[in-house]
């Protein structure tokens, strides 16, 4: 893994990022920062959305014991605990400084050899070109605008046959009231930018969300060269589901599994190994 200590990106609270911070004037911030104790112990909590993802989100990781993965706007690294407890070493990367101080103290608390930085998920300039196995995004890109973006660093910083796996809210997913229901209202799903939910206790109540298309969401990546594998829906069962009334029958999350292609030369080498 091969991180550039010169760039500016560097681990939360070194004297080196600090300083650099305090000569450019330079602040990275999200919205996150605001409502992240909040959000914490709401997952803290269980019965939330990560319940349904983690499960198959793990399962298009395929095995990755031993390898070198970037959980990409990690936010209090609850993913990338769950690989480097079964042999990954993870770099989690994020935007928001309170995520990451509670990442961590997790960290601290019990050490699985996780690092973090603080960095933008569009550039990740600190990270050398093709510096991971895997890469893997969750429930973190409807936080992002300009997909394109992040799909063209997630290509740069995998390395020949390396693989990246997203978890995105659906986008056909209802939204849900305060009273705990489904809100049927009809909302255009060609429509796509920024919206915010009318549900104040939601996260998407309180941090608006970019809503693209399903065919923006693939195209943005494949248009990169990446290959997509396997796709997953699961559906809602248990705590999650029980929460509110149909969930269970519409789509909530979509998983996607994509390789990055290798040239034959590669291929062939790797044949003889």
């Amino acid at each position: 893994m091969q991180v550039l200590q010169q760039d500016p990106q560097m681990q939360i609270g070194s004297p080196e990022r600090n300083a650099w911070m305090l000569s450019t004037g330079a602040v990275l911030s999200s919205p996150y920062d605001r409502i992240a104790a909040w959000y914490d112990e709401g997952i803290r909590r269980g019965g939330s959305i990560h319940d349904l993802v983690l499960p198959g989100l793990v399962e298009l990781c395929g095995n990755f014991q031993g390898t070198e993965i970037c959980d990409l706007a990690c936010g209090q690294g609850v993913l990338a605990r769950r690989l480097a407890e079964h042999g990954a070493k993870v770099l989690g990367i994020d935007l928001s400084h309170e995520l990451l101080k509670i990442a961590q103290r997790e960290e601290q608390i019990q050490p699985l050899g996780i690092s973090y930085l603080q960095g933008d998920a569009e550039h990740l300039h600190g990270l050398s070109d093709a510096a991971f196995d895997g890469v893997v995004c969750n429930l973190a890109l409807m936080d992002i605008a300009n997909l394109s973006s992040v799909a063209c660093t997630i290509q740069r910083i995998l390395r020949p046959g390396g693989w990246f796996v997203f978890a995105i809210v659906h986008p056909c997913a209802p939204v849900s009231s305060t009273q705990g229901t489904l809100l049927h209202a009809f909302h255009d799903y060609f429509e796509e930018g920024f919206w915010c939910s009318s549900n104040l206790s939601s996260v998407r109540g309180r941090v608006r969300a970019y809503r693209p298309t399903l065919s923006t969401y693939l195209n943005s990546f494949r248009n990169t060269g990446l290959v997509l594998e396997r796709v997953m829906e699961p559906q809602a069962i248990g705590p999650f589901a029980a929460r509110i009334e149909g969930y269970d029958r519409v789509p909530v999350v979509f998983i996607a599994q994509w390789r990055k292609g290798v040239s034959r030369l590669f291929s062939h080498l790797r044949s003889l190994a």
